[in-house]
């Protein structure tokens, strides 16, 4: 009985895969346009925030410098090589 129960468990993550591979390329798809959607709020968002450091009497090289760490956090490839 404990042999049944230990195969069956052995095979969910084929199963799970199994049931996952004919939605993949819909999955992939809807990721990479959301993604592409995220980096382009992210970089209009810095444009804004250069802007208004600008405005506001910053010069343009640290208005850069400090645009380009507000921009760090949206860097999503980076925040999951840090995650490990």
């Amino acid at each position: 009985m404990s042999e049944e129960i230990n195969e069956e468990r052995d095979r969910r993550p084929i199963k799970f895969f199994g049931i996952l591979l004919p939605s993949l390329p819909s999955l992939m798809f809807r990721f990479g346009g959301t993604f592409l959607r995220f980096k382009r709020n992210a970089k209009k968002a810095g444009k804004v925030f250069r802007k208004e450091l600008i405005k506001e009497g910053l010069d343009k090289q640290t208005a850069s410098e400090l645009t380009d760490i507000y921009l760090e956090g949206s860097d999503l490839i980076k925040l999951i090589r840090n995650m490990n």
